[in-house]
């Protein structure tokens, strides 16, 4: 057997320009170019068929570094596309960061139809574009307190919102407010979103395992995991991912009940973090919250959030019930997300920990 063949790998350079980092992905992706990784790693090759090493967003769980073929990421953009009737010379509008999947979609997205994506992200002199990719505190933001963002999102003919569940309420703002959503679900060792408002993409397999998790495979599927040293470990020997999301299926039609890791044994009983959140915002639409646990010896796990604002116990009691109220309320100068904008429950946790610790 002959050695493997092997192709340079480069971090993604902070001082690159939206329009480099462009032309560079392109380049990664005919493999006239390196393999890119969106962070400093040990190792300077990559097998050739990689072209792109990106960190999971790790916001309840240690990041990991995925290997991504060439022909993973064109079968996610191809398949986007298709469900979204792009076609060539539509434009891609970028408000997330590209240190993540799905900020590096935009780019590689508005390569396929032949366009300079527009980089949106440190304006509110938007320029408007056929397709924009934001995450759910993006389009609350839009719907709530943004007039500009909000005049943004309703120009586009679709508007992807992944990376977190959008609550039906939200989902019915937008509408009102002339905003076309889609609501994406995916993740990345599958190249991004998969999943378009519940309907899997072209080329998409979904099932569900014995114990509620969403199995998915795909020719989206990236190659496996990437150690510091660069030993690859693939997801699993059948060939699907399976994820930490609980789901069911039901008509061909895929929901999303959360992830495993953000739901808690408290009491003996179930609950949903993400729930505990789109509650309380219901009751308190202009407060920022996030829910965690905390260990607990009564408990087991204690129902905790931290808020940017003082929060009343009984009066969410009063109106949630005591189930989905939290134990203890922390007064937090931020809400702590990951750099896509994701609740980082383990960072409020740790917050949390602090302050009890100085109290």
């Amino acid at each position: 057997m002959g050695e493997k063949e092997l192709r340079a790998l480069t971090p993604i350079q902070a001082e690159w320009s939206i329009p480099q980092l462009q032309e560079n992905l392109a380049k990664a992706l005919e493999g006239s170019g390196p393999a890119l990784s969106t962070k400093q790693i040990a190792i300077k090759e990559v097998d050739k068929n990689i072209a792109l090493v990106v960190n999971t967003s790790g916001s309840t769980a240690e990041s990991k570094s995925v290997a991504i073929s060439d022909s993973a990421l064109i079968a996610s953009t191809n398949a986007s596309h298709k469900y979204l009737g792009a076609v060539p010379g539509d434009s891609w509008s970028l408000l997330l960061p590209t240190t993540h999947i799905a900020g590096l979609n935009v780019l590689i997205r508005a390569t396929a139809l032949g366009s300079r994506v527009i980089d949106n992200r440190n304006t509110t002199n938007y320029i408007d574009a056929d397709f924009i990719s934001i995450v759910p505190t993006q389009l609350h933001k839009a719907l709530t307190s943004d007039a500009k963002l909000l005049e943004h999102l309703t120009a586009a003919e679709a508007v992807l919102v992944g990376g977190g569940p959008v609550s039906d309420k939200l989902k019915k703002e937008a509408a009102n407010k002339h905003v076309k959503i889609v609501t994406t679900y995916g993740m990345t060792e599958m190249s991004g979103g998969c999943v378009y408002n519940q309907k899997p993409l072209d080329g998409v397999v979904v099932k569900i395992t014995s114990n509620g998790l969403i199995k998915l495979t795909g020719p989206m599927m990236a190659n496996g995991y990437l150690s510091q040293s660069g030993q690859l470990t693939s997801f699993g020997s059948d060939g699907w991912f399976e994820s930490s999301d609980v789901g069911e299926l039901s008509s061909g039609l895929l929901k999303v009940n959360g992830r495993s890791d953000e739901v808690i044994i408290s009491g003996g009983e179930n609950i949903s973090l993400p729930l505990v959140e789109e509650k309380i915002r219901e009751l308190l639409p202009n407060q920022e919250v996030i829910a965690f646990a905390l260990p607990d010896e009564v408990w087991g796990e204690k129902l905790c959030i931290g808020s940017t604002l003082k929060v009343s116990i009984e009066e969410i009691k009063k109106s949630i019930g005591s189930l989905l109220s939290p134990k203890e309320v922390f007064l937090f100068e931020q809400i702590p997300t990951t750099s896509i904008g994701k609740p980082d429950r383990r960072a409020a946790k740790n917050l949390a920990l602090k302050i009890k610790g100085s109290n």
